[in-house]
């Protein structure tokens, strides 16, 4: 090991650093190194007449890359002025995380990480595996498909391995190039600072092989959008206990369970515009949309056991929540951040979660989704940022300053696209009119 970084990440959840040599580690960890981060986005305003954010690195999370040993990386909190930055991604969590273990919790939280890998040709995207377009609708879970793949998932696998991540499973998934990696769940702040670290390394790995691994939540059309369902549970800080588990050892979940999950659905909309962040986010909630095969997507606002159609998920084979509506383009700190918020408000105030909902409700008409008291999912991020806007929990949990900052930053990105003219539109109305 030669040089370290000691990052945060922005906005979007990218990391940032300056690289220190090795010798310089102990100055380093005393917060010597200094960040201008209001030129940075979406990070507040500190203007060239402000004071800087020291970076204070937690050494004891400190990674060695185990495809390039020569660095190492620390996940760091900032300080302005010797106290948190509030704007800071990982001070948002922390605030979170310390509400929890005040309440004698602890957060475990388990990511499913889809992405894509593709490589830019004259005529456009392509997968990774070119064969992967000739096997229509989807080569998901596909041996051949998958074994082709052992280039880009067999370095990747390796290093999740050497970083002692648990990794007990990966697979093609049903887009072409498509893939997921599943490992063990960890705390909510170990997990997010490893979720950094994956995105990282795929990549590294997939431009080992010509490509670009990219957590675009919908690159294309037709083909399935990228999730990072986020399983959630709480333990007790004394014992370890899931205690989202029912008392009697069965399947069923506890009644704290059942509160965690009412915030999350009473906060739902707001939590949409932290972990579905971008425009594009919400081209995948549609059952099918332009796709061969139905989408997996959630599209309610509802919660089932093994129902894939709604936002909250408790399914019967461990006991967690997943939130389904997370996609790989989420910042991690802040969206862990929103939805244990939202979970430990259901549990401070007993809320109830209703009666599950076990249908597959892509099949239901207007009048079936109203006897089950369906509610839509946010279908565009404008929606979203109106919930978040006023939701008293979302200003609660980012603070004032971050919330106005998120708020108007992403207003930005959506006003943005608003005005681009699509190539939908020009082929649709140029010459009609």
């Amino acid at each position: 090991m030669e040089f370290v970084f000691g990052y945060y990440v922005d906005i979007h959840g990218v990391p940032k650093s300056k690289c220190v040599p090795i010798a310089s580690l102990p100055s380093m960890a005393k917060g010597s190194e200094l960040y201008t981060v209001g030129a940075l986005e979406g990070m507040g305003d500190l203007g060239p007449h402000e004071d800087e954010c020291a970076g204070i690195p937690d050494l004891e999370k400190l990674v060695v890359l185990p495809w390039d040993p020569r660095f190492a990386l620390v996940p760091s909190q900032l300080q302005l002025n010797g106290v948190p930055y509030e704007q800071d991604s990982r001070n948002m969590l922390q605030r979170q995380v310390d509400r929890a273990r005040d309440l004698g919790f602890t957060v475990n939280v388990g990511i499913e990480p889809e992405f894509y890998v593709v490589r830019e040709t004259p005529t456009g995207w392509e997968p990774f595996v070119a064969s992967d377009a000739l096997n229509s609708p989807t080569r998901g879970y596909d041996l051949e498909a998958t074994i082709l793949s052992e280039p880009f998932i067999g370095p990747m696998a390796r290093y999740m391995n050497d970083l002692n991540w648990g990794l007990y499973s990966f697979d093609h998934e049903g887009g072409d190039g498509q893939y997921e990696f599943n490992f063990a769940y960890t705390d909510a702040m170990s997990m997010a600072d490893r979720m950094t670290l994956f995105r990282l390394m795929a990549k590294h790995v997939a431009r080992q092989v010509g490509c670009i691994a990219t957590f675009m939540a919908k690159p294309f059309q037709d083909d399935f959008g990228s999730a990072a369902h986020i399983n959630i549970s709480i333990a007790s800080v004394e014992t370890g206990e899931n205690l989202f588990a029912h008392a009697d050892g069965s399947a069923a979940y506890s009644d704290l369970a059942g509160h965690f999950t009412a915030g999350v659905l009473r906060h739902a909309d707001a939590i949409s515009a932290v972990v579905s962040p971008t425009v594009n986010s919400y081209k995948r909630f549609t059952s099918k949309g332009f796709m061969d095969e139905i989408s997996w997507a959630p599209v309610f606002r509802a919660w089932g056991n093994n129902n894939r159609t709604l936002m909250c998920r408790m399914p019967v084979n461990r006991h967690c929540l997943e939130v389904r509506t997370a996609d790989a383009s989420v910042n991690y700190y802040l969206g862990m951040a929103m939805v244990i918020a939202a979970g430990l408000d259901g549990i401070e105030q007993k809320l109830d979660a209703g009666a599950p909902v076990n249908v597959d409700t892509y099949l239901l008409d207007e009048g079936e989704r109203e006897a089950y008291g369906l509610l839509p999912l946010p279908m565009t991020l404008d929606t979203a940022l109106d919930a978040f806007e006023t939701d008293d929990l979302a200003q609660r949990a980012f603070t004032p300053a971050f919330h106005a900052t998120y708020l108007a930053h992403k207003r930005a990105e959506s006003h943005e696209f608003r005005s681009v003219v699509t190539d939908w539109e020009s082929a649709t109305y140029m010459q009609r009119i």
